[in-house]
């Protein structure tokens, strides 16, 4: 299965000149000067030509055939895409959110729990979505303590979910 990873989101156009502002979801916004050419979800090409780094988390780009304000501004909400193919290798326990969307989950007794469906950051550090088959969803902390298999060739996780209180009322 091949997967597009969402790169960055355009925001806005920047100047009279062509360039957009974008949202970036890499680890620094410099990392989109490498793959040159990205793609949006219908398959439409944008080759970058120019780029700088903006606030933290943007950056501004240019793009071969966008040369003023009005094509720029036509672009908010084009979120850009590469094939999963060309990111770098990962390290040793090191894994792109993308290839754990989709992977089972089960306990630690091998029973399944449900399909890993998102990757969600609020700003204390990643929290895994896990869909179950009655319809529910587990949010579990991504830490080696709640998943501590991660096994994408084979397409699962193991995850310790932790112990539900009884109903005991705890007073402090």
């Amino acid at each position: 299965m091949t997967k597009d990873i969402l790169l960055a989101a355009v925001i806005g156009a920047q100047g009279l000149k062509g360039e957009v502002k974008v949202k970036t979801f890499t680890q620094s916004p410099e990392a989109l000067r490498a793959y040159g050419v990205l793609h949006d979800a219908s398959g439409k090409h944008y080759e970058v030509t120019a780029f700088r780094a903006g606030k933290p988390g943007e950056a501004l780009l240019a793009f071969k055939g966008i040369h003023d304000r009005g094509a720029a501004e036509a672009l908010k909400g084009v979120e850009l895409y590469v094939k999963r193919a060309a990111l770098p290798a990962t390290a040793e326990n090191e894994f792109y959110h993308a290839d754990l969307i989709g992977l089972e989950a089960f306990d630690s007794e091998g029973r399944l729990v449900g399909k890993i469906a998102a990757i969600h950051n609020f700003g204390a550090g990643d929290v895994i979505a896990i869909h179950r088959s009655d319809g529910d969803e587990v949010l579990l902390a991504f830490t080696a303590e709640t998943m501590p298999e991660i096994d994408i060739a084979n397409g699962r996780v193991t995850i310790a979910v932790p112990e539900e209180d009884e109903g005991h009322d705890h007073v402090e």
